[in-house]
């Protein structure tokens, strides 16, 4: 899917939630025409290694510390696995990794040099989500709520609601008047927003926010 094809689904998405769901008719009338926007540019590899340079990191801290360690790779644009398993451990240290992401970073790199990590977006094609998400979570430090916003921000899927994230919960339950809502319920619920969930999920994140 292009970027074109996949904002007309989004729209076709949206309307489709809007006559089969009154919370969803809420929701579009409090925030708008859906904005998700999935980076059509990158790799699934390159999603990964940027995932875990974020991790437990706050938006500014996470910036500074993703510039140094591309920086590190100069003039590439983005390290190659090959680059990322010859750099010297002193090096991504030096840029702010931790021992441990640095391990991760590494993980990821073999991965995508044996193929389990794919280095283009076409490997990735003809796989379900699940499929997907078992594949990526093989890679230490790459656990399913990473996975699930690949498929969302990197491959542009459409069906994926990732019930463990605390936004699209606390989302839901402000929505409805709950005080909380838990991940196995809210899947179940979820299910009636196939095959849009990831639109339903952007809107949660939305009123999470409000």
């Amino acid at each position: 899917m292009d970027a074109s094809a996949y904002r007309a689904a989004v729209r076709a998405g949206t309307r489709h939630l809007v006559r089969a769901d009154p919370l969803l008719r809420k929701l579009v009338r409090r925030h708008g025409a859906c904005g998700l926007a999935p980076n059509w540019t990158r790799t699934p590899y390159q999603a990964l290694v940027q995932a875990v340079l974020h991790q437990q990191l706050a938006g500014a801290a996470a910036r500074t510390i993703h510039d140094r360690f591309v920086a590190l790779f100069a003039p590439k644009r983005f390290p190659a696995p090959e680059d990322i398993l010859a750099a010297a451990d002193a090096d991504l240290r030096a840029v702010g990794l931790s021992r441990q992401k640095s391990a991760y970073v590494r993980d990821i790199a073999a991965r995508a040099m044996d193929g389990t990590i794919p280095r283009t977006r076409r490997a990735l094609a003809a796989l379900d989500d699940e499929s997907i998400i078992a594949r990526l979570t093989t890679a230490h430090g790459v656990g399913r709520w990473t996975a699930e916003m690949l498929l969302i921000f990197t491959l542009g899927r459409l069906d994926v609601l990732p019930v463990d994230d605390y936004g699209v919960r606390t989302g839901y339950a402000r929505s409805v008047g709950l005080d909380a809502v838990a991940p196995r319920e809210l899947r179940a619920l979820g299910e009636r927003w196939s095959p849009y969930r990831s639109i339903v999920a952007w809107y949660l994140w939305r009123a999470a926010d409000a």
